[in-house]
């Protein structure tokens, strides 16, 4: 089936000058962009909770890289090392067979398991990180996000670590003073951090972004009111932060009285100027969307040209308001509601193989908290991915 595209612009939340990253580095030189033309679904497969590989529980996966040197995939489980089964934090390695253009029962393979450490040899302590983004780098460098716990004694901070392929950890990542938490009015909020993780297809930026509002620049979204993310990009040669913009996350799509959550769960690039997928996921305790599970989830298109550069700014509101930025602009590419199948809590996405029609296949995994009542989910979207020539 081919999915409608819909087109949503964002508005700007005031307007004001854009604050400039650093002169020497340059995020997005000039050339041609991509934007996405066309989406069509693949294919699903459902891995039942509980499943084993290795003496491991394949669960929690919230987030996925594709290797195209090794024609594998790599997905990391969001597991704590503080479950009662005792397994490690780690990542799978796994095997998706698109060669027929589809995804079905057959097609896909968990072929390895890799511990993931703190220091060395030396594991995370039980409840140490939120293992939560996963990208692929040059060289065969992983990178790791993590959303920290600010529920903790003391508050764990949110990292973005690199490791290499056997799970040693190699290099951090500076992480911004304003997104580091008090856990009252500064910083992440709970379970709002570094949810996405990837890199540009040049592979020398990377980008991740807060889930949600910092609790210094506004509400966290309800069913009455959106939020304002921020979306943060570095250098992977000097690892260090050269930019940050401002993603106008919507309200809930359902309402609940129990829980309901409305956030950034993964950002990838699709040119190296700052032309970006946004997956924004929705959940409702008792929503009936989603094929019944209260999971609403979309693909938005995004693009930073002419959005405030904010990586110097601390605070997005002021007095009860927020300040003026040029937010990025946004249009939706595709609902999964309209598959009509169930969706589960999916949290990550990576570009795969070029189907031979010249489209690219979007790879999707979701996190089923190692719960009974959900399931993990792999889902293989085509994108018919244009090049557009802008004027700078």
């Amino acid at each position: 089936m081919r999915s409608r595209i819909r087109f949503v612009v964002a508005a700007t939340v005031a307007v004001g000058a854009t604050l400039a990253s650093p002169p020497s580095v340059s995020s997005h030189p000039h050339g041609s962009d991509k934007t996405v033309a066309g989406v069509e679904f693949l294919g699903e497969v459902v891995v039942p909770t509980g499943e084993l590989f290795d003496d491991t529980e394949v669960g929690g996966l919230s987030s996925i890289t594709y290797d195209a040197r090794r024609g594998v995939y790599y997905t990391l489980s969001d597991d704590q090392g503080n479950r009662s089964t005792g397994d490690p934090v780690r990542y799978y390695t796994v095997d998706i067979d698109l060669a027929d253009g589809t995804l079905d029962d057959g097609d896909l393979e968990f072929v390895d398991v890799t511990q993931l450490f703190e220091k060395r040899k030396r594991p995370f302590a039980p409840g140490g990180l939120d293992p939560e983004g996963f990208a692929l780098g040059r060289g065969g460098q992983l990178f790791m996000s993590s959303e920290g716990n600010t529920l903790a004694d003391p508050i764990i901070d949110p990292f973005i670590r690199r490791y290499n392929r056997r799970g040693r950890p190699t290099a951090d990542l500076p992480i911004p003073e304003h997104y580091h938490p008090n856990g009252v009015d500064r910083g992440v909020r709970f379970n709002l951090a570094f949810e996405s993780l990837n890199v540009t297809p040049n592979r020398r930026s990377l980008v991740t972004a807060a889930e949600g509002a910092l609790f210094q620049d506004g509400p966290a979204s309800t069913f009455e009111n959106g939020s304002l993310a921020r979306i943060l990009e570095y250098d992977l040669r000097w690892r260090w932060p050269i930019a940050e913009y401002v993603y106008e996350v919507g309200p809930w799509a359902e309402p609940s009285s129990i829980f309901g959550v409305n956030g950034i769960v993964e950002v990838l690039p699709i040119d190296n100027n700052g032309t970006m997928l946004v997956m924004e996921r929705s959940f409702s305790v008792g929503g009936v969307l989603g094929g019944g599970t209260g999971n609403v989830v979309v693909i938005n298109e995004i693009s930073t040209a002419g959005a405030t550069d904010v990586l110097d700014v601390d605070a997005l509101y002021e007095d009860g308001a927020p300040i003026p930025v040029t937010p990025v602009s946004s249009r939706e590419v595709f609902a999964f509601d309209d598959l009509g199948i169930p969706i589960d809590n999916i949290e990550g996405m990576t570009f795969g193989p070029t189907l031979p029609d010249g489209r690219r296949t979007l790879v999707i995994v979701s996190d089923n908290n190692f719960n009974a009542a959900q399931f993990t989910q792999f889902i293989v979207l085509a994108l018919d991915i244009e090049r557009i020539e802008r004027t700078r």
